[in-house]
């Protein structure tokens, strides 16, 4: 690594140097409007910190962790009542419950850090793994005791930085793929996509859109999400406590927050029926990509209205006829985002326990641990 090269931990998106933004400008998630809307509103069991990379004194990097205490978590998830569920929250509440993250557990993808050309990625995450190291002492001194260092998302390119002695204990593992759409150029409306489709798969698009025909869709303003904002909370967490596991639950205000801070960049569709809000999505601008955020529904409606599948039409809609040349749904609902023309992209976490012993067991303990998900990759396109 190069000698000249050093790292900076802010506890405080107020304290980061004044040019970090210069370095964010191709990652709106480490952009500080963004850092800011998850600071003011990061979960309750969430501590974030914030990593500049310097050479030669230059800012040349900078970098997202995130620290989750999962004994604050009131459900690791509901929907797989189990003992195989029973004994993994078991084992995280007591053995793993303080986590460590380089990058972001709210997303999926390499939201870890951005570089300028100056430094190179190996360089970057070796200061990266010092930094960690820094930041577990930081919570010893809070009497908080690390169990386990996670660094996430990462490319099978990527991996390449990680074959280092800094990592040699580490495990490396890989859960469900990001389910990304990359638009083709000569798409320019939504009825390109429509008459890409197969029979089948346009049948099931006509289908769904006639199921909801008696829904209204309505992009909310600031002001709509706070006056909406105790269903919207009760249809978030109708959708995340059935999911198979969770490490947090968004504040309340989270929404609002980020509505406030990105403005344009972060875009909030209500569904209503006979004037009754039903469900809702969000999607963030990042780039020239549409990145789909959190959702919620009333799980009534979203059976007899097709609701989701609707959801993700639109936002495949939206995203054409905007001119965005990709889609990432991250790790929702594979096998229906694959029906809809989203592909699997594989990405790569590295991890270690801070217990000698148990960490030598680690792959067995993450495989026994990870929810298994079995699912079919569809082709929606002729």
């Amino acid at each position: 690594m190069n000698t000249d090269t050093t790292y900076k931990i802010y506890p405080a998106v107020s304290e980061v140097p004044t040019n970090w933004d210069t370095i964010a400008h191709s990652n709106i998630f480490l952009s500080t409007a963004y850092l800011k809307a998850l600071e003011k509103s990061a979960p309750a069991n969430m501590i974030c910190h914030y990593i500049g990379l310097f050479q030669n004194q230059e800012l040349v990097g900078i970098a997202l962790s995130q620290f989750l205490d999962l004994n604050k978590v009131g459900s690791f998830g509901e929907r797989d009542n189990c003992l195989k569920t029973s004994v993994r929250n078991f084992v995280f509440k007591n053995f793993s419950s303080h986590v460590l993250f380089i990058g972001n557990n709210m997303l999926t993808g390499q939201n870890a850090y951005a570089l300028l050309d100056t430094i190179s990625n190996a360089d970057a995450v070796a200061l990266l793994f010092q930094a960690s190291e820094a930041l577990k002492e930081i919570f010893r001194k809070k009497r908080l005791k690390i169990h386990l260092a996670v660094f996430k998302d990462f490319s099978e390119t990527e991996t390449e930085y990680f074959k280092t002695p800094d990592f040699a204990s580490f495990y490396r593992f890989t859960t469900q793929p990001n389910m990304v759409f990359d638009i083709p150029e000569s798409w320019q409306h939504e009825t390109d996509y429509i008459q890409a489709l197969t029979k089948k798969y346009r049948d099931q698009y006509k289908r769904s859109h006639k199921k909801a025909e008696a829904i209204q869709k309505k992009k909310f303003s600031l002001d709509d999400i706070q006056a909406h904002n105790p269903v919207i909370n009760r249809l978030y967490e109708n959708v995340a406590k059935n999911a198979p596991f969770n490490t947090f639950f968004l504040a309340d205000n989270h929404f609002y927050k980020l509505k406030k801070l990105l403005k344009d960049q972060f875009l909030f569709y209500g569904y209503f029926l006979d004037d009754k809000l039903i469900g809702f999505n969000t999607l963030i601008k990042n780039g020239t990509a549409i990145d789909t955020y959190f959702l919620g529904y009333d799980e009534e409606h979203q059976r007899e209205k097709m609701l989701y599948l609707n959801m993700l039409y639109d936002m495949v809609a939206y995203s054409i006829n905007k001119g965005f040349s990709k889609i990432v749904f991250a790790r929702t609902a594979l096998a229906i985002t694959s029906s809809i023309g989203a592909k699997p992209q594989e990405m790569y976490g590295y991890v270690r326990h801070s217990n000698p012993l148990v960490n030598r067991h680690i792959a067995r303990l993450f495989k026994s641990l990870e929810p298994e998900t079995l699912w079919q990759e569809r082709n929606p396109f002729k």
